[in-house]
């Protein structure tokens, strides 16, 4: 028998709604405490109201540019 087999399943806060959570295989949305939950915390990510913390990545356009000028210092030697 294993430590784990008799060891109390960890419980997590819902991310979204704070919700007491069982971390489990039979739980399909964690660490969330349901689908509406999981849901929601994609939408945050999607219209970037979460965000990581960090610089910004750079676009195409700011790319394109660095690799003109980099063609055209490369060009000067």
């Amino acid at each position: 028998m294993s430590p784990h087999d008799t060891a109390r399943p960890l419980e997590v806060a819902c991310p979204q709604c704070r919700k007491k959570v069982l971390w489990s295989e039979e739980n399909a949305y964690r660490p969330f405490c349901s689908k509406r939950c999981r849901l929601l915390d994609l939408g945050a990510w999607a219209d970037e109201s979460h965000r990581i913390a960090g610089e910004s990545a750079m676009d195409e356009t700011d790319l394109d540019a660095l690799l003109a000028r980099a063609d055209r210092d490369g060009d000067a030697s």
